[in-house]
């Protein structure tokens, strides 16, 4: 049971997390334990008050790193771990690709774990909304080069020739009434998304700009598909439509979905 839920890619950032976030336990014990001669001086509260704030602090990690775990196992988790869970991935991911330098571990490596391991915090979470407020998110790169069809302001210019995977998705977004967006880049894509103002999106790109996108809009869900690059990164990259279709049907809500199926 473990073994099948523990994948390699979930492994590698629940390792490094696990392990930052002990580092991080000890790093603030060995400030605090330095400086409290220091902070008595000053006054004699300083080191108790220090002190609580480290244990506040390694709990919040602590707990976020159980809330993983316990996403990850398949085990329903409460509000209180899920964003502690949040909370951490923010805080130890920095430490966790500086160790994965040590340990040789290449970062795109260990964005592809950050990513599976949201995947699955947001499956957990189990979130659930309206087909017109879910957005399928994708950067430029996913268009043939050679189209001669401007699609970053208007989507629906896609002639849908099936030359690119624009037409593919195009096609799911208004089987199931979604809001499909093509950003240029991550400041037009942060435009879009306060435009539709969606309640969960689907992103797909590379693991550098999921990783980022994933945790600027935090606390808003996103489930990230990694592009396809045959042709190498950021030109004429494809999707995998039916991880896309399963992306979006995780968000639709009940009535939206037996809609669709009849």
């Amino acid at each position: 049971m473990t073994e099948s839920v523990f994948k390699p890619k979930k492994r590698i950032f629940m390792s490094l997390t696990s392990i930052s976030a002990l580092l991080g336990a000890l790093m603030i014990y060995v400030v605090w334990k330095v400086t409290v001669p220091g902070l008595s001086e000053i006054h004699y509260l300083l080191p108790i008050v220090m002190g609580v704030i480290g244990v506040a602090i390694v709990l919040l990690m602590l707990t976020g790193v159980f809330g993983i775990v316990m996403a990850l196992l398949g085990i329903p988790i409460i509000k209180i771990f899920y964003f502690g869970a949040w909370k951490a991935i923010n805080i130890l991911f920095p430490f966790a690709v500086v160790l994965g330098r040590l340990f040789n571990i290449p970062r795109a490596k260990i964005e592809q774990s950050f990513i599976e391991v949201s995947n699955n915090l947001v499956l957990q979470h189990k979130v659930k909304v309206p087909a017109d407020r879910i957005m399928i998110l994708t950067p430029h790169c996913i268009q043939l080069d050679t189209c001669g069809y401007k699609i970053t302001r208007n989507v629906e210019n896609c002639h849908q020739c099936g030359r690119c995977s624009v037409g593919a998705m195009l096609g799911l977004a208004h089987k199931y009434g979604c809001h499909l967006a093509v950003a240029t880049g991550g400041t037009l894509a942060r435009q879009m998304v306060m435009q539709i103002r969606p309640k969960a999106i689907v992103a797909v790109a590379c693991e550098r700009d999921l990783t980022s996108g994933i945790q600027d809009v935090f606390p808003l869900p996103v489930l990230g598909v990694l592009n396809e690059r045959p042709f190498g990164p950021c030109f004429n990259t494809r999707v995998d439509v039916k991880k896309l279709e399963a992306a979006i049907l995780a968000f639709l809500d009940e009535e939206d979905a037996n809609a669709k199926e009849k």
